[in-house]
């Protein structure tokens, strides 16, 4: 048995006939304002963080966190260098902590529905390439059939959704894990490629070549997604591999709002998901003014999944939109 299971076993074993654990727990003074703050803790890191995201002082944040230790006789964190780090005890009572926020928030989402007769609501992350080619179509398809189901959606990098997605506050997401987190806490179900282009301005020097290579590249502006993300990563393994200086004058975002108005007002160079610069091209606005560089090289991104937490059921209006998305990515598969 793992450390951690062990922990759990010592801290949350429920088959005591005489003293059931979870009612000592409770009866010694646990609350649902702990459990918040210990998965806050584990989120942010630092106590001062996490108090800040519960909007609470820092010194209620800390009596907290020693009630807590109180009450379950065990050190939740110890300090490091820049915070606060759970020690094997804390990240156990973390994990249970969010399971049981996560089932109270779908107490209250199917409570909810059944009170306004409606389907309820679904919580999707996704990064951009499939939130276009997928989540849209599949979204429709839902409203459609169910007018009732709220549909909250989030386009963000794979890095921000993960977390979330471990925080519940996705239901599930299209995206990569990140190197970073553990492979083992996701279902992970590969669903697509994503394509990737170079996006200018109408009327950009660098339209009226035929094709457009690395070397070209370098002497503009650009506009990068932020340092460590997978498409400002591939971009940056092309340039080193083909031998070729980077671009120095960057503008980093997320955004492609703001991507879009950088490169129509300027000769600024973008990489975007190809279907979103196709889909943006297509517009009768200014944004339509982009248009797709001709290269010579191919910008493919590692694999989107759809990707969801081990052991956590998706709510019946999230399995749907789930089943419809991957239904949809089999039938664009080229296979």
């Amino acid at each position: 048995m793992r450390l951690e299971d062990d922990i759990d076993e010592r801290l949350f074993s429920d088959d005591s006939a005489d003293n059931l654990q979870g009612v000592s727990l409770l009866r010694s003074g646990l609350k649902l304002s702990h459990l918040r703050m210990i998965v806050a803790i584990e989120e942010h890191k630092q106590v001062s963080a996490a108090a800040d995201a519960l909007n609470i002082s820092q010194p209620a944040a800390s009596r907290m966190l020693t009630e807590m230790e109180t009450i379950l006789k065990a050190q939740l964190c110890e300090r490091v260098s820049r915070g606060v780090a759970l020690t094997a005890f804390g990240r156990a009572f973390a994990r249970r902590a969010r399971t049981i926020l996560l089932e109270l928030r779908e107490v209250d989402r199917e409570l909810s529905a059944l009170k306004s007769g409606t389907g309820g609501s679904v919580f999707l992350g996704s990064v951009t390439a499939p939130a276009i080619s997928l989540a849209v179509p599949a979204i429709q398809q839902v409203s459609a059939a169910y007018p009732g189901i709220e549909v909250n959606v989030r386009v963000e990098t794979s890095n921000v959704l993960a977390r979330e997605l471990l925080a519940a506050r996705q239901d599930f997401i299209i995206a990569r894990v990140p190197d970073d987190l553990n492979p083992r806490l996701f279902n992970v179900t590969e669903i697509g490629i994503e394509k990737a282009c170079l996006i200018v301005r109408k009327g950009h020097p660098l339209l009226e070549k035929p094709v457009v290579g690395l070397a070209d590249l370098p002497h503009y502006d650009w506009v990068f997604q932020p340092a460590g993300t997978l498409l400002r990563r591939r971009i940056e393994e092309l340039f080193i591999a083909a031998g070729v200086a980077l671009p120095s004058t960057v503008v980093n975002t997320s955004s492609i709002l703001l991507t879009t108005a950088i490169v129509c007002g300027s000769n600024a160079i973008a990489p975007v998901a190809r279907d979103m610069a196709v889909f943006i091209a297509d517009v009768g606005a200014q944004a339509g003014d982009v248009r797709i560089l001709n290269t010579d090289f191919e910008i493919d991104i590692k694999p989107y999944s759809l990707i969801s937490v081990k052991g956590r059921a998706l709510p019946p209006s999230a399995k749907l939109l789930y089943d419809l998305i991957l239904q949809r990515s089999r039938m664009l598969s080229p296979d």
